[in-house]
């Protein structure tokens, strides 16, 4: 009776859904440079791709050299979560014909670019809005990391319950993604 108790608790230990890496958001960035005409274009294209109202993103700092003023409006971004971020996230990883480098994979996260949205699959071109390109940041978690984040109660993640970036490329390749 011992010997199945022990098998049992084996199992278990092996399907550990809390050591289970989940996809956590999506964040899409189109960093425009300008206000104007181009800025609200960014604005209806990122909008139209995916359904979802953006963010703006404003400039930090005055910088003459490039004609950017302190708290000009300079971009657009927006998170995405769940089956949505999963879907985009495909769509984007078949720009890069579903091949990432090593360099732009960190500890739970991973980063790459799209020169022109018009690559993303069925998306055409259109000439009132133009090309833009967009930056694509993912972030990954284990179930249980909302403890770090909370407000009541706050408390560390341990070590041995943070994403690696061995967890990350196992990760990307149960997704068909090639890791050079």
């Amino acid at each position: 009776m011992q010997a199945v108790e022990v098998e049992r608790k084996g199992k278990e230990m092996k399907e550990n859904p809390m050591k289970e890496v989940v996809l956590d958001k999506v964040v899409i960035n189109i960093g425009v440079g300008e206000s104007g005409e181009r800025h609200k274009k960014a604005y209806s294209l990122l909008e139209e791709l995916v359904g979802q109202r953006p963010a703006i993103t404003y400039a930090k700092m005055t910088i003459k050299n490039f004609g950017i003023r302190k708290g000009e409006a300079i971009g657009v971004k927006v998170t995405l979560r769940g089956e949505k971020a999963l879907k985009f996230l495909k769509d984007a990883l078949t720009v890069k014909e579903n091949r990432l480098s090593r360099k732009s994979i960190g500890d739970g996260y991973f980063a790459f670019g799209i020169a022109e949205h018009i690559d993303l699959p069925g998306v055409d071109y259109d000439p009132d809005i133009g090309i833009f390109g967009m930056d694509i940041c993912v972030s990954l978690k284990r179930r249980g990391y909302r403890v770090a984040r909370r407000r009541r109660k706050k408390s560390k993640i341990a070590s041995s319950h943070r994403v690696t970036k061995d967890d990350t490329i196992r990760w990307l390749e149960s997704l068909g993604v090639i890791v050079e």
